[in-house]
C-alpha cells in the first residue's frame, strides 16, 4: 500500500467515520471502498477472461451443426445480411 495525505472537509469525516462504523471498518477501509467505488473497473486478466471463455464451451446447442466455427468464424460472427 501507499500512503498518503488528503485534506477533507469536516462534513465529510464524520460521513466517512459514519459509514466505517456502519461496515465494522477502518476509517482508512472506508475512504478505499470509496475510492474503489469511484474508479472504474480494471480490466479482467487474461487468464480470468480464458477461464471464464472455458465454462461457456459446449453449453449450447447445435455443437453438431457448428463443428466448422474455427475454419470459418467469419460466417458464424458476422453472417450477410439479406
Amino acid at each position: 500500500m501507499v500512503r498518503t495525505q488528503i485534506q477533507l472537509t469536516e462534513e465529510q469525516v464524520r460521513q466517512l467515520r459514519k459509514l466505517a462504523r456502519l461496515e465494522g471498518v477502518s476509517l482508512a477501509e472506508a475512504i478505499r471502498r470509496c475510492v474503489d467505488r469511484a474508479l472504474p473497473d480494471p480490466a479482467p486478466r487474461r487468464g480470468a477472461l480464458y477461464k471464464r471463455a472455458a465454462t461457456l464451451v459446449g453449453h449450447y446447442r447445435g455443437r453438431d451443426v457448428a463443428a466448422d466455427v474455427a475454419a470459418k468464424h467469419a460466417r458464424y460472427l458476422d453472417p450477410p445480411l439479406d
